[in-house]
C-alpha cells in the first residue's frame, strides 16, 4: 500500500500542531480512510506506554491514534527524547529505552545517521498499513542554528515526498511576519514543500484578516486553507509552552469535577517510571476530540486540502 501524505508544521513551538493533527485524523477518519499519525522524532515528558508491553511514545501521539480509531504503534513515534535536565534526555527508540544523551552527542552522534533511519523504518512499515499518514512536525522548521539536524521537519518530508502545511498561532502576536520569515529562512526546495497555510486560535471576526492574508499570499504563492477559532477544550496538552497552562486546567477541572463523573483532562504520575500517562474515561476523550475535530473542519477548506494536497 502507498500511503497519501500530508505533514503539518508550525512557526514556532505551541502554534498547535499536535491538535491540528489529531483533528484531521478524526476528520479523515470519519470520511472512511485507514490513517496513523507519525512523529518521527518528539521530545516530551507526557509518555503512554502500549497496553501488554514495555515500550513507550509520546502522549500526544497516543492521543492521535485514539483519533483515528487505532491501537498506539512505536512506529506512530520512534525517537522519543524524555529530558531530565542539564541538556540531558532519555533516548526511546521504537519505544525502548536506548540510553541517556547529551544535546551536543545526540545532535553530533546519532540523530542524522541512526536516528533518521530508525525514523525512515518505522514510517515504511506504518505505509505498508495505512491509507492516510498524517505527519507532525517539531517546533519550527525556520530555526536556522539546527536546521541541519532537524528529522522532524523539512528534512524528513523531503525525504518522503510529504507536502506540507504551515500552521501559525496568532494568539501569540505576529502572525504574519512568522509566517513570511520561516517561508523566507527555508531553503528553495523546502518552502516548494510548503502548500498551504492555516491560522489558528482566532479570537473575532475573522474577515479583518482578509487584506493581510492577501498580502502575505501575494509574497509567499501559498494560499491561506483556513482560519481556527481558539477552541476551548480538554484534550491533554503537549508539555512544552502549553503545560504550565494544562497543568492549571488540570487542577482547576479537578477541583470543579471532584463529585462529578465527567471528563477531566487528568494526567497520571507513574512514580516507578516517571512517565506520565492518560488517565481519563477513554469515551470521553473520544467524544472531545470528536467535538474538536467539528470545529475544526468548519474552518479549513477540507475539500482542497484532501483534493490538491494529501497526496
Amino acid at each position: 500500500m502507498k500511503s497519501r501524505l500530508l505533514m503539518i508544521q508550525g512557526t514556532s513551538s505551541g502554534a498547535g500542531k499536535s491538535m491540528l493533527v489529531t483533528a484531521l485524523c478524526r476528520i479523515l477518519t470519519n470520511k472512511g480512510f485507514k490513517v496513523a499519525p507519525f512523529k518521527s522524532q518528539n521530545m516530551s515528558s507526557f509518555t503512554h506506554k502500549m497496553e501488554n508491553t514495555d515500550k513507550v511514545i509520546a502522549n500526544a501521539q497516543a492521543i492521535q491514534a485514539l483519533a483515528c480509531r487505532a491501537i498506539p504503534d512505536s512506529n506512530m513515534n520512534p525517537i522519543l527524547l524524555q529530558p531530565i535536565g542539564n541538556s540531558n534526555s532519555r533516548i526511546y527508540a521504537n519505544g525502548e529505552f536506548l540510553s541517556v544523551m547529551e544535546a551536543r552527542d545526540y545532535y553530533s552522534d546519532f540523530v542524522l545517521d541512526k536516528g533518521l533511519r530508525i525514523a525512515l523504518d518505522a514510517f515504511r512499515e506504518l505505509s505498508r498499513k495505512y491509507e492516510i499518514i498524517i505527519l507532525e512536525g517539531a517546533g519550527s522548521p525556520a530555526e536556522i542554528n539546527i536546521q541541519k539536524y532537524d528529522i522532524a521537519n523539512m528534512i524528513f518530508a523531503e525525504k518522503v515526498k510529504a507536502p506540507v502545511i504551515l500552521v501559525s498561532d496568532i494568539e501569540r502576536g505576529g502572525c504574519f511576519a512568522s509566517i513570511l520569515g520561516t517561508m523566507m529562512l527555508l531553503k528553495p526546495s523546502h518552502q516548494r514543500l510548503v502548500k498551504g497555510i492555516i491560522i489558528n486560535k482566532f479570537r473575532g471576526d475573522n474577515t479583518i484578516l482578509f487584506p493581510a492574508i492577501k498580502k502575505i499570499e501575494a509574497k509567499i504563492a501559498k494560499p491561506f486553507l483556513g482560519i481556527i477559532p481558539k477552541i476551548d477544550h480538554n484534550i491533554p496538552k503537549e508539555d512544552s509552552l502549553d503545560r504550565d497552562n494544562n497543568d492549571n486546567e488540570i487542577k482547576q477541572g479537578q477541583k470543579e469535577n471532584k463529585n462529578k463523573r465527567t471528563f477531566i483532562p487528568s494526567i497520571k504520575k507513574n512514580d516507578k517510571t516517571n512517565n506520565l500517562q492518560i488517565a481519563t474515561d477513554q469515551s470521553d476523550l473520544d467524544t472531545e476530540i470528536s467535538r474538536f475535530a467539528e470545529k475544526v473542519e468548519s474552518s479549513i477548506n477540507m475539500d482542497y486540502i484532501l483534493k490538491k494536497i494529501i497526496r
